[in-house]
């Protein structure tokens, strides 16, 4: 749960309140609620401490078709026939041939215009129009599983053609059988006009809406014609700048500070030959060569590449963590001594990002679109290598070059400083952490004893997995809170945090959970995704002294800070809390030092809850785990009479019992409400003697249960006694 309070030009301050809870007896009557924790929170301007301003962002790392197939909105896979690499260059998969040999025959032939490409597709059609199907001859592609086509909307076609005599080519968006036609064009041209590569390009208005649908290239008309470099992209993309709106919308939803790409384990590769280059990723999209991802195990046309992550980090107001290749692979390494080639390339890199447009590389940003530079001042030597044989040595190479080179970009160490001091200087170091449940709620306090003095920790990798997890469920988001909770607490010694994997297309399901499901058409959020709206104004605001009060037995975690919202742009106090129990707490708070009123009608609660914990979204119920907000109108704290501080009350303090609020039906959670009914000053004193007193009250219960039982006891003994007598 979150609270919040809002500040308005007046001074004043609302109140926001966040609840993450395993327990979902939040909406029943005459709830009995065993267990009590009072959070005491420090709002005094001189206890204050700022959060980095880059605290919570996103990692995406091309994985589970989360590029290929999802944020990008390329809709034809393998487009340029390269998918069968050197060594089976006539595996077009996934393209199919429309006719049978009889009719057409179709290979692949290095006959490409394009140097860096060279496979294109050779299609020889063997009949004519008397001959020919009525529906012609030829290939079609049906994206990834399945093309989304909409009525209504526009795509931009693009394919380059030669043909060995005149060209009757029928171009179309249809169902996945070929039998529904959404949209077709027809291209035709002379001889002299397709003797030679030619570039096509036009746009389709789809009639009608399938969500598996294929693009359709088909003639009727004998002769050779050969392809390449075939394109089919939604006109409508975020931005413009060919991102599928829907998926980076949810992205934007996070409000993520920065963006850590492209991986992962796709930066390394299993073998280096298949590892991410930058360099091949750039330029026009059809003289880009593509890749295979030989860990995650697919191709991908590199039409999402090293521009398009920069120009992506700008769109969403992110800043860019360039994660690059330091020689090493899984399989292989580059020895120290040979690094030098790969430690030009980074900082070609860097220039492409930053360099002006009279530099080499910055005049090639600036022809792809962008004479302005790129934000670019964070980069990652490598990914998972620390302890790897040429890990320190090369790491030293990468990082001395670039320090001299650009001496305010900050470098990230893949080593864990957390418990000990790093051998080599980085100005962060990679924290990775997939684990459980329960193993990710205690680590809230992970850094509590970490160094201050040394670099800051990058969580750039944390995520509850295995059965805790399932496919996305609550427990893991509500693990997932607390640790960050802790994250934000310790927000001096941690710089950054990012969950992972963010993406999966349920088609190509490599990692699991993850926070963002989608298919060609369909989207949600997992409760780990929704979990993360609960931090999205957390980087750079105040965070406030928090501490929780409780029995051993109730595992709650708190934070609370000052943030402006996005929303409305007013200041709040929020609060999350996290209860990791399966039984309801009451949650009592008191909140000294406030500076400004509390302005109830602006407060507003925030629960994720469930009715189990290992519930989970998906396709047929997608919010079936979502944040829901209300209002706390009746959040009215009542002032107790202070001697000399009656005429501060609502200024300098607000003191107030939080209370289960009865409502109509029964689930596992309390959300909190106050009633200003039984609304009262608490302090640390009274909490003391309201637990004195308890414990007093337990004391003479325990006697009486003692005292009764001792009697039943010895009534039992008369009874046998006698029995005995009588047996005698």
């Amino acid at each position: 749960m979150m609270i919040g309070l809002q500040r308005t030009t007046s001074g004043v301050l609302f109140c926001a309140l966040f609840l993450i809870s395993a327990s979902c007896k939040s909406f029943a009557y005459d709830l009995e609620v065993n267990q009590t924790a009072f959070l005491k929170i420090d709002a005094s301007p001189q206890s204050g401490r700022k959060i980095p301003d880059h605290l919570f962002g996103i990692f995406f790392e091309e994985i589970n078709h989360a590029g290929a197939g999802g944020i990008w909105a390329e809709l034809v896979s393998n487009r340029g026939f390269e998918a069968g690499g050197p060594n089976t260059p006539s595996n077009i998969d996934p393209w199919g041939i429309i006719g049978n040999e009889t009719f057409i025959n179709v290979l692949t032939d290095r006959s490409s215009c394009f140097n860096r490409n060279k496979v294109a597709l050779r299609m020889e059609v063997l009949c004519d129009p008397v001959g020919c199907p009525d529906s012609g001859v030829g290939v079609y592609n049906p994206g990834y599983w399945g093309m989304n086509i909409e009525q209504g909307k526009t795509y931009k076609v693009v394919l380059h053609v030669m043909s060995s005599g005149s060209l009757n080519l029928s171009v179309s968006l249809t169902s996945s059988d070929g039998m529904q036609t959404l949209a077709s064009n027809n291209i035709i041209a002379s001889a002299s006009q397709v003797s030679n590569w030619t570039k096509i390009e036009f746009q389709l208005e789809s009639k009608g809406t399938n969500s598996n649908s294929r693009l359709q290239l088909t003639t009727n008309h004998k002769g050779v014609i050969w392809l390449d470099q075939v394109s089919v992209m939604p006109t409508d993309t975020y931005k413009g700048h060919g991102f599928r709106k829907e998926l980076i919308s949810m992205i934007e939803g996070i409000q993520p500070r920065f963006i850590r790409f492209p991986g992962g384990c796709f930066v390394e590769g299993e073998w280096l030959r298949n590892a991410f280059r930058w360099r091949e990723s750039i330029g026009p999209w059809e003289e880009r060569p593509g890749h295979f991802g030989d860990v995650w195990m697919y191709w991908t046309d590199d039409g999402l590449g090293y521009y398009e992550f920069l120009q992506l980090a700008e769109d969403l107001g992110a800043a860019p963590i360039w994660v690059f290749n330091n020689g090493i692979s899984h399989q292989d390494e580059v020895a120290t001594s040979s690094i030098a080639p790969f430690v030009k390339d980074v900082l070609d890199s860097i220039e492409f990002a930053r360099g002006s447009t009279n530099s080499t590389w910055g005049s090639v940003r600036a022809a792809m679109g962008h004479p302005e530079p790129f934000e670019l001042k964070y980069v990652a030597i490598g990914n998972e290598d620390c302890g790897k044989p040429n890990y320190r040595g090369n790491y030293l190479k990468f990082y001395d070059a670039i320090r001299n080179a650009y001496s305010d970009i900050k470098m990230i160490s893949n080593c864990d400083g957390s418990s000990r001091p790093l051998d080599h200087p980085a100005d962060l170091y990679d924290f990775h952490v997939y684990n459980s449940a329960n193993t990710l709620f205690n680590m809230a306090n992970q850094f509590d004893r970490t160094s201050r003095t040394g670099p800051k920790a990058f969580v750039s990798e944390y995520a509850v997995t295995g059965k805790d997890a399932g496919t996305g469920s609550l427990l893991a988001a509500l693990a997932e809170a607390a640790f960050l909770i802790g994250l934000e607490k310790n927000s001096d010694a941690v710089e950054m945090a990012s969950y992972a994997p963010l993406l999966v297309n349920t088609n190509d399901r490599r990692w699991n959970p993850d926070a963002i499901v989608f298919n060609s058409w369909q989207q949600y959020g997992t409760p780990s995704y929704w979990m993360q709206h609960f931090f999205k104004e957390s980087s750079g605001a105040t965070l406030l002294p928090a501490t929780i009060q409780a029995n051993s037995s109730v595992h709650v975690v708190a934070s609370a800070i000052i943030c402006r919202s996005s929303e409305d742009n007013s200041e709040y106090l929020q609060i999350k809390v996290v209860n990791f129990d399966n039984e309801p707490v009451n949650l009592m708070f008191s909140v000294s030092g406030l500076q400004n009123t509390v302005n109830s009608s602006g407060s507003k609660m925030t629960i994720l809850t469930s009715s189990n914990v290992m519930d989970e979204n998906s396709f047929q119920e997608p919010n079936k785990l979502k944040k829901q907000q209300k209002l706390l109108n009746k959040m009215t704290g009542h002032c107790r009479k202070l001697g000399n501080e009656e005429d501060k009350c609502g200024r300098k303090k607000m003191k107030m019992q939080w209370v289960p609020k009865k409502q109509t039906r029964a689930s596992n959670i309390v959300p909190f409400a106050v009633d200003p009914s039984t609304s009262q000053h608490v302090n640390a004193d009274e909490f003391l003697q309201f637990m004195l007193m308890g414990f007093v009250l337990f004391l003479l219960l325990t006697l009486e249960w003692f005292i009764l039982t001792l009697q039943g006891f010895l009534r039992i003994m008369l009874v046998w006694v006698l029995l005995f007598m009588l047996i005698v």
